[in-house]
């Protein structure tokens, strides 16, 4: 398979890149922007940029995407908005063109605006009632107290329903500026045509001299229980992981793997297979530009939550003190590499993972320089970075259910 990247950075700052897989028949499309202040109104713009623009209503815009047969979609996490599309390359002019259109000409209307705030109001409500999503927001919220970090993507009713039409504009001409955008092109792209079509465009975009430097979060340990009258207890613990660029990320991978990334790792077969306690059981590592959470989810019956957390810890504790087997490593790395390597035949995953790499490190990373980096991790790194994650007083605790704090055995948060 061939690939080819190339990367143009126009004279305001905005980045162009592409990854040219000439096999596929598709190109993926994103266009990015880093935003690192939320309170709910990136997640409103991400709604609003599909519903008109001055040169196309919003029916026109689905329309058209309908017409090519493309696929369009957006995203907002805690560090990055993307709007994105997906067609076939015959189709990437008019592509290109409309999710330029939306991106630089959307008009937020004040009308599809009132709609819009009442669609994520219940689009937050349906989060709050689905307890396996809302105890990551509730987690978030203790562990990184007081930090954009963690607030919720989507807001809250009192943060979205403040947001107007003033409000908005204001936030873009601050934050949506040239060296913050990134667009980003994976599949059967010519790259010289890429920037043929956006130069003309984006050129215009100003800088803006106004600095958004985010003060680095600092962990909150702490417990937490939010009583909420359901069948199962859900559970959330965990304690600083590595950023994206710590030298230990790969390290932090291959550990999420093993205690509870897959069907295979420690937790899923200790509490699931084994004991039955839990039928959703897993790790997970969140990992920002300047910090990260290395945490682990269980949902179980009310009366087996220590017994739970017991298990946790003790699984815990065997990595930190050294309990790994070379064979488990080793298995846990063919299982990410295979990840990766699957991925990369993807022109969504592709396009993902341009533009997330130049964020991070300005650069294009290719798929054999990380499978190089994960096959030299060692058992020594892995348990280093679950004692730095898994410190006592560094451990935070919630839990959303049938229980309360006088319930707990804290035991749980204490490691050797």
């Amino acid at each position: 398979m061939t690939r080819m990247y190339r990367k143009t950075v126009l004279e305001n700052g905005v980045r162009i890149l592409s990854e040219r897989m000439d096999h596929f028949q598709s190109v993926s499309l994103g266009i990015w922007v880093s935003v690192k202040k939320e309170n709910g109104i990136s997640h409103l713009i991400e709604h609003m940029i599909f519903k008109g623009t001055g040169n196309r209503s919003g029916l026109e815009i689905a329309k058209e995407l309908d017409a090519i047969g493309g696929f369009s979609n957006a995203f907002t996490g805690k560090e990055h908005t993307c709007f994105y599309s997906k067609a076939l390359n015959k189709d990437f002019n008019r592509l290109a063109d409309i999710l330029s259109d939306i991106f630089l000409n959307s008009i937020f209307d004040p009308q599809d605006m009132d709609r819009e705030r009442q669609v994520i109001l219940q689009e937050i409500n349906m989060m709050e009632d689905t307890a396996d999503d809302h105890i990551h927001v509730l987690f978030n919220d203790l562990f990184w107290r007081n930090h954009p970090l963690g607030m919720c993507v989507l807001g809250t009713d009192e943060t979205v329903s403040k947001i107007g039409k003033e409000a908005v504009l204001d936030y873009i001409s601050r934050f949506y500026t040239p060296d913050r955008v990134l667009l980003a092109a994976s599949g059967d792209i010519d790259h010289d045509a890429l920037v043929a079509c956006f130069q003309p465009v984006f050129d215009p975009l100003v800088s803006n001299s106004e600095a958004h430097l985010r003060d680095i979060p600092q962990v909150n340990a702490g417990v937490s229980c939010h009583w909420k009258d359901l069948e199962q207890v859900h559970i959330c613990i965990g304690g600083r992981g590595p950023d994206l660029s710590s030298d230990m990320r790969f390290a932090g991978a291959v550990l999420n793997t093993i205690l509870g990334g897959s069907m295979s790792s420690r937790l899923f077969q200790e509490i699931r297979e084994k004991r039955g306690l839990a039928y959703s059981i897993y790790s997970f590592l969140s990992a920002y530009s300047d910090t990260g959470l290395f945490g682990v989810y269980a949902a179980t019956d009310p009366s087996e939550v220590n017994h739970t957390l017991e298990v946790v810890n003790t699984e815990i504790e065997k990595i930190r003190t050294g309990e790994l087997p070379e064979t488990e490593l080793d298995a846990a790395k063919e299982h990410l590499i295979g990840s990766i390597l699957l991925g990369s035949e993807s022109t969504d995953a592709g396009m993902m993972r341009l533009a997330k790499n130049d964020f991070v490190f300005g650069e294009y990373v290719s798929h054999d320089a990380i499978v190089a980096e994960l096959k030299k991790v060692t058992v020594d790194e892995v348990v280093a970075v679950a004692e730095e994650t898994f410190r006592n007083d560094e451990v935070s605790l919630v839990t959303l259910g049938p229980t309360k704090s006088d319930d707990l055995d804290l035991t749980c948060l204490q490691f050797n």
